[in-house]
């Protein structure tokens, strides 16, 4: 089973007068990874499509030719993937590879069949994927997590430890638009991304996750003058507009998946926001 739900843009003026249910009806993915099935959205934020694919019996492919109007799901898109939950196995083309918990994958366009699999049904491989409109080919790439160095920042006396895995990135491997990678903070810290930045040039999209049943993360958006916020629970996404922050702090450590696409693919270009700039 798939399903795939529309997500449209919205300005900032939009959003002033949301009640929270608005809210979280425009930006917030509630569930991402249900047993059996492909949960998916597709934002015309830069036309990303996110989500969870969590096969249990029976292999899953994401098939989306009448909703793209294409002849398969990347004869004109690339795709990005990490798996979250047990081992699995993705298919590309017919040639069958292991993913263990936080292995990645770079996949390019005019890939024809990408099949998605779990070892044991009992502990379900959970892929998230990302995919963004791409307009040259590059090779396919396995992106192992135990060859990733990650970057370390921030400090506990600001609450904002993590470390940095970078997945679709220039310096792991090539891509046309679309950037993903992962950040685990540390535990007693508590803040991702603060001082917080906006980057006009291109949108994001994060899943929050290894987060206990009783904790939150509250994810700070809107501008920097009029800022917003959504509770987030383990497990759900949220759409980040490129002239919104995207800052989060939890009532516990967490871990998220970031994906961007949009203008370029400096990772360092963004928009510094000072703290009393904040409102």
């Amino acid at each position: 089973m798939q399903s795939m739900d529309n997500r449209y843009t919205h300005s900032p003026e939009d959003i002033r007068h949301y009640s929270t249910e608005q809210l979280r009806k425009e930006f917030l993915m509630e569930r991402v990874f249900e047993l059996g099935n492909i949960q998916l959205v597709y934002t015309h934020n830069d036309r990303m499509i996110f989500g969870g694919v969590t096969p249990a019996e029976v292999p899953l492919e994401i098939k989306l030719d009448k909703e793209l109007g294409v002849d398969y799901f990347l004869e004109r898109r690339e795709l990005g993937i990490i798996n979250i939950g047990g081992p699995g196995f993705i298919e590309i083309d017919g040639e069958k590879e292991e993913m263990k918990n936080q292995d990645g994958y770079y996949i390019g366009k005019e890939t024809q069949h990408v099949i998605f699999s779990s070892a044991d049904k009992a502990n379900p491989a959970k892929f998230y994927i990302s995919s963004a409109p791409a307009h040259h080919k590059y090779p396919n790439v396995k992106i192992e997590i135990d060859s990733i160095k990650p970057m370390e920042t921030g400090d506990p006396l600001t609450l904002n430890k993590r470390k940095i895995y970078q997945y679709v990135h220039p310096n792991v491997c090539e891509s046309c638009q679309l950037q993903m990678g992962y950040t685990m903070l540390e535990p007693g810290n508590a803040w991702n991304t603060m001082p917080c930045h906006t980057h006009e040039r291109r949108m994001e999209a994060y899943v929050y996750f290894d987060m206990e049943e009783d904790t939150r993360a509250f994810h700070m958006m809107g501008t920097p003058e009029e800022t917003k916020h959504l509770v987030v629970s383990n497990e759900q996404a949220v759409i980040s507009p490129s002239w919104s922050i995207h800052s989060g702090v939890g009532t516990s450590n967490y871990t998220f998946i970031w994906s961007m696409c949009g203008e370029n693919i400096t990772y360092t270009d963004m928009d510094m926001v000072a703290m009393d700039q904040l409102k």
